[in-house]
Order: structure tokens, then C-alpha cells, then sequence
């Protein structure tokens, strides 16, 4: 599907730029929601429909990032599933993380303090080369929220890998725009409401099958069980052999919105939409007298841009007079002018 074509499938008021905070959802993804929201309302239906969007969704997620479905787990946030990996850290282990990284994907580690885990934090640009001998695990953002940069991810796999540490990445900023091979790491973990463009309550794990060997399912319950239907009740426990076994009951409705935005961002491809993002970013750039860049996520300096932006109906993450904006398969060349014209 073409990226003119997609477009017909939106329905944004002109001037969002922030999908760094929530991306929007296209048709099909709307309209199974409230197809679903209809059929609760009245007691239509029983809820396995509902579910069967879980599945879907985890198949999609799995064909994105270039994985096995079986080592994808379902959830709601990431730093839910990344609880059970950062439980599984040995008491002492050394994680290494980028600074100022999204709290998600560090506090998982701090929390784990009691035990003597230590976090190092270093600048994401030296995050290859901090990698040691002491290091059990490197965990980072692909994409950093606070100003788009892109990690150099395969630069800190292959730094990893040479000294046997762990790498566990947090695709939330990335996913749905940026290619890159989830296979590589350990654990990818994905929020999907930002450039997957679900409902937020839905998130997704993949967890390498040396990473699941180490990790214990503090969290099953009956949605972690080998088959679901016959897991309400127990003893004796009886879970998945698959990543499934990581799974929380999920938000059914979250999902029924999940599996449609997902299926349509394969329909377009990620390489499609990446080249999209980054064209509008960069024409954003030009227009500020920046530099081009390789992210959809871009952040300039405009004194006074709150207030411009707001006056313009411009909707952009502002932080201490710096402008966040955030380009999408959805957002028009009519967008960025939208923007220039604002701050200018």
C-alpha cells in the first residue's frame, strides 16, 4: 500500500506532531474498538472474539521486528515486562544504561538495588564502548523520547556480545518506523500506542530463549497457562512452554484496536513509513536552518514556541523553550509548514 494511499485512512485534525506521546489510530483500528465497545455495552457477545485480537496482535509484533511468535509475551506496559528479566539479574550484576533514558527502561535495574545491582549510566553516544568485562547486561532505548536520537544498536550488540553481556531494548520510540533486527538482542520490549498507533494498554516482549530460561513467571495466571481455557482454576500449575507463560490477562479492547493498526503498518511497511517520518523531519530541520537528520523524532530551539505553537494549533511536546515534534505516516508536508510558519 502506498504511503498516499494510507493517508485516506486517518482522520487527523491538522497539526499534531507529537506521536513521540501518542500516535493516532487509523480506521480500521477505530472502528473495531468501537464494534467491540457496542457489543459490551449490551452483552452481545462473550469475550473470547475479543481476544483472538491478542493473538493477531502478537503474530504482527513478531513479523515486525523479525522473531519468533513463540518468544513474544503479551502485556500492558514495558516496565511490566521488565520486571521478570530484571528479577532474573544476579544479585551484584553490573547493567550498564545511556543517560537520561526513558525511566521505563532504568528503573527496572535501580529497583533491583537491594540486591546489590549496580547501574552505570554513560552518555548514549559512548554506550559501545563503555561495554566491559564486569558488564551483565546493556539496556537502552533504540530511539531516545526526549530528542530522537537513534542508538548505534548494532555497534552495542556486537560490543555486548563480545564480553557475554545481555542486551535488552526498549523499541517504544522505534518501532512501527525504524527497521532494525529484534533477533539480535535479548529482550525487545515495545509500548504499541505510540507508532504502532494502538490504544494504550497493549505492549509486547520478545524474550530470547536463553533470556526465558533464566527468568521466572512471577506473574502467571491463568492467560499464562499452555491452554487458557482449561488454566481458571488449580492446582497444579500448568503453564505455557512458550513465552506465553510471561503473558498478563490482557485489555481485551486495547487489543481488538492493536491487531488492525498493527496488520496496517505491515500493509505499508516500516521502511516506507521511515522514509515518510524522516523526510517530514528533515523539511522541519531545513526550515528551523538544521541539518538533516535520521529520525522521525526532532527537537530545536524557539524561545517563545509554547505559545506560538498553541496560537497556530500546533499540538508539539514543549520542555524549556525546545520544541519536540514527531513525524508520522499520517502528517503532511501542509504539517511541517503548519509548524515553520508558527515559530517563525
Amino acid at each position: 500500500m502506498e504511503v498516499v494511499e494510507a493517508q485516506r485512512l486517518w482522520d487527523p485534525q491538522p497539526g499534531w506532531l507529537n506521536t513521540a506521546s501518542y500516535g493516532l489510530p487509523p480506521r480500521p483500528a477505530w472502528d473495531a474498538l468501537q464494534a467491540a465497545l457496542a457489543d459490551w455495552r449490551v452483552g452481545r457477545v462473550s469475550w473470547e472474539p475479543w481476544d483472538e485480537s491478542t493473538g493477531r496482535s502478537r503474530a504482527a509484533y513478531a513479523r515486525l521486528i523479525g522473531v519468533d511468535v513463540a518468544d513474544v509475551a503479551v502485556g500492558s506496559q514495558v516496565s511490566q515486562l521488565l520486571a521478570p528479566v530484571a528479577a532474573a539479574v544476579p544479585d551484584g550484576a553490573k547493567v550498564l544504561v545511556p543517560e537520561g533514558d526513558f525511566t521505563s527502561v532504568v528503573f527496572p535495574w535501580m529497583a533491583q538495588s537491594g540486591r546489590g545491582v549496580q547501574v552505570r549510566a554513560v552518555p548514549l553516544e559512548k554506550l559501545a564502548e563503555a561495554v566491559d568485562a564486569g558488564t551483565h547486561l546493556v539496556a537502552f532505548s533504540l530511539v531516545q523520547s526526549a530528542d530522537g536520537a537513534v542508538a548505534r544498536y548494532d555497534d552495542i550488540v556486537t560490543a555486548a556480545r563480545s564480553y557475554g553481556a545481555l542486551v535488552v531494548v526498549d523499541a517504544t520510540q522505534a518501532c512501527g518506523w525504524l527497521e532494525f533486527d529484534g533477533a539480535a538482542a535479548d529482550a525487545v520490549v515495545t509500548g504499541a500506542y505510540k507508532w504502532l498507533m494502538a490504544p494504550r494498554g497493549s505492549a509486547f516482549a520478545y524474550f530470547s530463549p536463553r533470556l526465558q530460561e533464566r527468568m521466572t513467571p512471577s506473574a502467571a495466571g491463568w492467560y499464562a497457562g499452555e491452554d487458557v481455557h482449561a488454566s481458571y482454576y488449580g492446582p497444579p500449575m500448568r503453564l505455557a512452554t512458550s513465552a506465553r507463560r510471561f503473558d498478563i490477562s490482557p485489555a481485551w479492547f486495547s487489543y481488538v484496536g492493536t491487531a488492525p493498526a498493527l496488520e496496517l503498518v505491515e500493509r505499508i511497511g516500516v521502511a516506507a513509513i521511515g522514509a515518510h517520518n524522516i523526510r517530514l523531519a528533515n523539511r522541519f530541520l531545513a526550515g528551523r536552518g538544521r541539518p538533516p537528520g535520521d529520525s522521525a523524532i526532532v527537537t530545536v530551539d524557539a524561545p517563545g514556541a509554547e505559545e506560538k505553537l498553541a496560537a497556530a494549533g500546533i499540538r508539539a511536546a514543549v520542555r524549556a523553550g525546545r520544541v519536540r515534534a514527531s513525524f508520522h505516516i499520517y502528517n503532511t508536508d501542509a504539517d511541517v509548514d503548519l509548524a515553520l510558519d508558527a515559530l517563525a
